[in-house]
């Protein structure tokens, strides 16, 4: 069979330059069951950068990574990947701009975990760009340290091997943009330094990542840009630094937190008071 030619398929993104907007949120709102779950959001996905989604539960992380993807529909406001609405794309043309990871990734099908990987190649199938599986396949896989095991059975796989496998499909994908939802819920600490690390290396690459995060730190610490959320709302969004103060966040989970600059870098340290007053006891200072 004849490879079609890149000439022939003008729905193939361009390579991003650091900047570009590849993903944008405009008085979004999204109701489930009824229920306001996003209340007018506004948000910038840029290449060259961790967006890193943070808030207490229920505060609409995932929800918004979903509108991002398109996967969850917009009662209001819209989104725009790549330039357009996320309505107006096919799910191949969407597939081809932004690569997403769920919380979980079940599969009751005894595919190998190289296998699962090489789905994340399957938007690129009959471009010029699919000469490239075998090569993405492979750095997917060493990018997550999950060579070791690449024949064996995906459902066989213990938890944290599942959620690298399920991240590195998400690589071998190559997509402008990473929508990534708690990535590193499954794994050890030297894992979730790894993901993060991964992410900063995709960002250096000209992608935009956005990952949902419940640890502050991982969040202070690796991302370029923080948004926190809080009912359905942004709270705050900016660097780190700006974002995450001991007020702010002692105020939004209801306990009293400190933030401290590391002695190694000056990135903040989060840390939960333990033993003091929550806020409505006195307040965090």
């Amino acid at each position: 069979m004849r490879r079609l030619s890149l000439r022939a398929q003008p729905d193939l993104p361009p390579p991003p330059a650091p900047g570009d907007v590849l993903a944008e949120a405009h008085g979004l709102v999204v109701r489930l069951g009824g229920r306001p779950v996003l209340d007018g959001v506004d948000l910038t996905v840029r290449a060259g950068e961790v967006l890193a989604l943070v808030g207490p539960n229920g505060a609409g992380k995932s929800t918004l990574l979903g509108a991002l993807a398109g996967d969850v529909p917009a009662d209001g406001g819209g989104v725009r990947v790549g330039g357009a609405p996320v309505g107006e794309r096919s799910a191949r043309q969407l597939a081809l701009r932004r690569a997403v990871l769920p919380q979980s990734s079940p599969l009751a099908f005894p595919f190998t975990a190289e296998e699962v990987v090489r789905m994340g190649r399957a938007p690129w199938a009959g471009t010029a760009l699919a000469d490239e599986d075998d090569a993405a396949v492979a750095a997917a896989l060493a990018a997550t340290e999950a060579a070791g095991f690449a024949g064996r059975a995906f459902p066989a796989l213990s938890g944290g091997e599942r959620a690298r496998v399920a991240l590195a499909r998400v690589l071998a994908q190559r997509a402008p943009l990473l929508l990534l939802d708690e990535p590193t819920a499954a794994l050890d600490v030297r894992h979730q330094e790894l993901v993060l690390r991964v992410c900063r290396e995709q960002a250096a690459l000209a992608r935009g990542v956005v990952v949902v995060l419940h640890d502050l730190g991982l969040a202070a610490a690796h991302a370029d840009r923080v948004a926190l959320l809080s009912h359905g709302s942004l709270v705050a969004s900016g660097p780190p630094s700006s974002v995450l103060t001991p007020a702010r966040l002692s105020a939004l989970y209801h306990h009293p937190i400190e933030v401290l600059p590391h002695p190694h870098g000056g990135a903040p340290v989060i840390l939960p008071v333990r033993g003091g007053r929550s806020p409505a006891e006195g307040g965090a200072r």
